[in-house]
C-alpha cells in the first residue's frame, strides 16, 4: 500500500508497505542536480552529495560509517543531472536510526575545511578517471554536445576550473537555496508504518526551511551536431542519438518499447544485426535519457577504429528500417513481454520499489500508478504509436554523433549521415 503525506515546511514523504519484508530501502530525495547550478560552479551539487558523508556536528564520517555498518546495513548517495539522492538499506526495526541519521546528515553537515581540500582532490581524481575511461567519457561529451548551451548539457562532476572555484560558504548558501522542503522527498520501501515514517522524518528534519530558489527552468533547443575526438584508443567509442520525449510524455511506454526493439536486449535488432550478423562490435546497445522537458534517444556501441564508419552506418541503416517500416505485431508483443518481465522481477527489490515511488513523485506527481496500471499502459500501446514515434523521433534535424578514437571528422562524411 502507497501512502503520501507532506509535512508543514513542505517535505513529502511517501512509503510503501510491503507485508513479510524485514528490509526498509529509505532514500531522502534532493529535487536537484547538475541543471540547477551556475555555470561557474557546476559541479557543486555532485561536490555537496560527498561533503554530507564526511561527518555532521554529532557524528564524525567515521562515527557514520560504524553506526551504519554495525547493523548491516548500507549507505549510499548519487548525484545526476536533475536529483540527488541519499539513501540506506536497513533492517526495519533500525528505521528510527536510519531517518535520524539522514536527517542529520540534511540538517547538521560539517563542511570542515580539511575535509573539503581531501574532498576537492578526491573529485578531480574522479574527473580523471571518467577521462581516463573513453567508454564512459563518450556520454558524457555527447550530453555537452547534444544539449550544448543549456545546463542539462554540463557534466555532473563539473570542471577542474568549477571545482576549483567552490568553498565552503558557496555550498552552505547552496544548500540554503536548493535543500528545501519543497525540493525534498522522503521515500521508503519495506516493512514499515507509514505514521511512524512521517513521525520520525518530521522529528529529523521539521526544522529545514520551507522554500529557496527555483533557478528558471528552460526546455532545451536540440540540433543537429557531429563531433570527433581523436585519441590513440584501441577502440573507436560511438554515441548516436536523436531528440526524445520527456519523462512524463504520454507517450513514453511507446518510447520504451521502441527502445526495447531497437537495442534493449539481447533479441534486439541492433544486437542481431551489428553483433551477431555483421560481428562489429562486442557491445552495443541503445537507451532513452528522459528529463522533466526534454530526452535523448542514444545507440552507443564501441568497435575498431577501421569498423566505425561501417558501423554507425548500419546504426543508421537500423533507424530508417524503423522508421519507414511498421515492425511485426510478433515483435512488438515480445517486446511488451519482455518490459512487463523486467518490471515484474525489479519489484522484488526494495531499492526499485523505492526509487521507482521517488520518481513517480519527482517526474509525474503520481505515486498511484501501481505495477498493474504500468502493465496496462504497456499493453496499450499499438503498432501505429511505436510506428508514429519511429517517424517523429527519428530525424535528420536532431541527429548527433558523437565518437572517440583513432577517427578523424572526415571518416563520416554528411551524405552518410542521413536517415532514410
Amino acid at each position: 500500500m502507497i501512502q503520501r503525506t507532506t509535512l508543514d515546511n513542505g517535505i513529502r514523504v511517501l512509503s510503501e508497505k510491503v507485508p513479510g519484508c524485514h528490509s526498509v530501502s529509505l532514500g531522502l530525495w534532493v529535487n536537484n542536480g547538475s541543471r540547477h547550478e551556475p555555470a561557474e560552479h557546476n559541479g557543486i551539487s555532485h561536490f555537496i552529495e560527498h561533503m554530507l558523508f564526511k561527518g555532521t556536528e554529532r557524528r564524525s564520517a567515521q562515527d557514520v560509517a560504524r553506526e551504519v555498518e554495525s547493523v548491516g546495513a548500507h549507505l549510499n548517495g548519487f548525484t545526476n543531472r536533475e536529483f540527488s539522492c541519499y539513501f540506506i538499506r536497513i533492517l526495519a526495526e533500525k528505521l528510527p536510526m536510519a531517518v535520524d541519521l539522514l536527517g542529520e546528515l540534511l540538517c547538521h553537515p560539517r563542511f570542515d575545511l580539511d575535509d573539503i581540500e581531501k574532498e576537492r582532490r578526491v573529485i578531480l581524481q574522479e574527473i580523471a578517471m571518467i577521462e581516463d575511461n573513453p567508454e564512459e567519457a563518450i556520454h558524457d561529451q555527447f550530453a555537452q554536445s547534444f544539449w550544448s548551451g543549456h545546463p542539462l548539457g554540463m557534466p555532473v562532476t563539473g570542471t577542474r576550473k568549477t571545482i576549483a572555484a567552490v568553498n565552503r560558504q558557496v555550498m552552505i548558501d547552496f544548500m540554503a537555496e536548493r535543500y528545501v522542503g519543497r525540493n525534498l522527498c522522503v521515500v521508503a520501501a519495506g516493512g514499515l508504518e507509514h505514521p511512524e515514517l512521517v513521525a520520525l522524518v518530521e522529528k529529523a528534519m521539521g526544522e529545514v526551511a520551507g522554500t529557496g530558489r527555483d533557478p528558471l527552468a528552460v526546455a532545451p533547443v536540440v540540433g543537429r551536431h557531429i563531433g570527433v575526438v581523436h585519441r590513440d584508443l584501441e577502440q573507436a567509442h560511438i554515441c548516436l542519438g536523436v531528440a526524445g520525449l520527456p519523462q512524463n510524455h504520454v507517450d513514453r511506454y511507446g518510447v520504451f518499447l521502441l527502445n526495447t526493439i531497437l537495442g534493449g536486449n539481447m533479441s534486439s535488432r541492433l544486437f542481431q544485426k551489428i553483433r551477431e550478423d555483421l560481428g562489429l562490435a562486442y557491445s552495443v546497445y541503445s537507451y532513452h535519457h528522459n528529463h522533466s522537458d526534454s530526452g535523448a534517444f542514444i545507440v552507443y556501441a564501441g568497435t575498431s577504429a577501421e569498423d566505425a564508419q561501417p558501423l554507425v552506418r548500419a546504426i543508421i541503416g537500423e533507424l530508417t528500417r524503423l522508421r519507414s517500416t511498421s515492425v511485426s505485431g510478433e515483435e512488438l508483443r515480445s517486446a511488451k513481454e519482455y518490459l512487463k518481465g523486467s518490471m515484474l522481477l525489479s519489484m522484488e527489490s526494495m531499492d526499485n520499489r523505492m526509487t521507482r515511488l521517488a520518481k513517480n513523485e519527482l517526474f509525474l506527481r503520481d505515486v498511484g500508478i501501481c505495477v498493474e496500471e504500468s502493465r496496462a499502459m504497456i499493453d496499450a500501446v499499438t503498432l501505429d504509436l511505436v510506428q508514429y514515434l519511429a517517424e517523429s523521433l527519428f530525424v535528420n534535424e536532431t541527429l548527433n554523433l558523437q565518437v572517440i578514437g583513432r577517427v578523424n571528422r572526415s571518416d563520416f562524411p554528411d551524405v552518410d549521415l542521413q536517415i532514410g
